[in-house]
């Protein structure tokens, strides 16, 4: 009879321990924001169009860390790179054209408009000068 109450109580418990890595394995993870980011851009659209390279910078007056993402992203301008900031309050349409719905938001675009790195959110310094002399060596 103990057997039979320890076999039960045993089966009980292996089929409890199935049913919770079942209901674990089986949940999806939690949602995660995926921002879209341009992949070209016009370039007629932007200042700058007769440099090689531009950095771009889409904004709004309401976002606290796109002054330090546009801080950073400025001295990335040259001789052979244009910056431009995009405020939304200013130029929506363009945040809008290029689907940009998270700020801050920084591309960089080569002569014809494809944009060969981005990042949302603000990046390092480093991130952004390596990102850059990463793709003009590319190019």
């Amino acid at each position: 009879m103990e057997r039979l109450i320890l076999a039960a109580v045993l089966v009980a418990v292996a089929a409890g321990a199935a049913f919770v890595l079942r209901r674990r394995t089986a949940t999806a993870p939690p949602t995660q924001a995926k921002w879209a980011v341009p992949t070209q851009l016009d370039r007629d659209d932007f200042a700058s169009r007769e440099l090689a390279w531009l950095v771009v910078v889409f904004t709004s007056a309401t976002c606290d860390s796109c002054v330090e993402a546009v801080a950073k992203a400025r001295v990335l301008a040259s001789p052979q790179v244009g910056f431009q900031e995009v405020a939304y309050q200013d130029r929506k349409h363009l945040h809008t054209r290029y689907g940009v719905e998270a700020v801050p938001t920084i591309v960089m675009a080569d002569a014809e408009g494809v944009v060969q790195a981005s990042f949302v959110g603000v990046p390092s310094a480093t991130d952004l000068w390596a990102a850059l002399a990463e793709a003009r060596s590319a190019s």
